[in-house]
């Protein structure tokens, strides 16, 4: 008797497509999406005018009256090229402050070539140069490599090199490192830093870790409303460690953003922004109280344009 074999029926499971590697972004930024939900320290009375005068040139004007330090008063110049790589990216940039002291801070951004980009940046306190820097990105598909030259004098032989790099190890995962070697008379040492950051579709997880301590952060978007960050920073130098919690607030109905912190130097505070539409003016009143050191500061701005 022969053998009658039925129908076979084979599933084939659907391979499943990786998403493509992409350009993990520069090494400042790893820990950006968490410092944007915590609030930024403010005190006074602060009025910030800015004012377009083509699509190119941008001026800011900026008073300040302090209750704590001296007044001040800053004029903001900024120049945008014609080359747009993004809303926030536009090449060449020119950016240009002085202060009433007559302190200037200015930075020159250019794009060398198509993935190569670089940066030069200088300070002076009065009449003194206080910092001179210069910077070189190269930006892959997949990588980022990134060198900086702090305060380089060839007279005092001394200088500050730092060298990033990161590398897209999957469409979640980045790692990499920085390394900062400094150099002057009769001092000379390098310290070494690892990097890694996981983004999923609502958290982000970013961890650095070297000689000098760690610095750990992590952000959760709940909804459309409410985004919450941590941020845990450890000093092996100066044997001190803090953790911060922080929150944001979007009430879009009213135009307004919340941001609140807490954290374990017994400091609490929070700043709440209101846009006045149709008007260009954004109002924000802050308050932060230090119950450790008994230091309560509070603040109001006025953003016109």
């Amino acid at each position: 008797m022969g053998n009658v074999l039925g129908p076979v029926l084979v599933l084939h499971r659907p391979l499943r497509r990786e998403e493509p590697l992409t350009n993990p972004g520069s090494f400042d930024e790893l820990h950006r999406k968490c410092k944007e939900v915590f609030p930024q320290q403010m005190e006074g009375v602060k009025l910030i005018i800015n004012k377009a005068l083509s699509s190119h040139f941008q001026v800011t004007h900026t008073i300040h009256m302090s209750t704590v330090g001296q007044s001040s008063y800053h004029f903001n110049t900024t120049y945008m090229g014609d080359r747009q790589l993004s809303p926030t990216e536009t090449f060449p940039m020119l950016v240009g402050d002085i202060d009433s002291c007559g302190s200037l801070n200015a930075q020159v951004l250019h794009l060398v070539a198509e993935r190569i980009r670089t940066k030069a940046v200088f300070q002076t306190q009065q009449a003194r140069f206080v910092t001179w820097q210069f910077d070189g990105e190269l930006r892959g598909d997949d990588y980022t490599a990134t060198l900086t030259l702090g305060n380089p004098d060839v007279l005092s032989q001394s200088v500050i090199v730092v060298a990033h790099f990161l590398q897209s190890v999957t469409s979640r995962l980045v790692l990499g490192g920085e390394m900062v070697y400094h150099r002057r008379p009769g001092e000379e040492g390098a310290i070494v830093t690892l990097a890694g950051k996981y983004t999923a579709l609502k958290w982000v997880a970013t961890l650095n870790i070297g000689y000098g301590g760690a610095h750990a952060s992590y952000y959760h978007r709940a909804n459309e409303q409410v985004q919450v960050g941590v941020e845990l920073e450890a000093n092996t130098r100066l044997q001190d460690t803090t953790f911060a919690f922080g929150y944001q607030l979007n009430l879009s109905q009213a135009n307004m953003v919340f941001r609140g912190l807490l954290d374990s130097n017994w400091c609490v505070g929070g700043v709440l922004e209101k846009k006045l539409p149709p008007l260009p003016v954004t109002l924000a009143l802050g308050a932060f109280l230090n119950h450790w050191k008994n230091r309560f500061h509070c603040g109001f701005s006025i953003i016109v344009g």
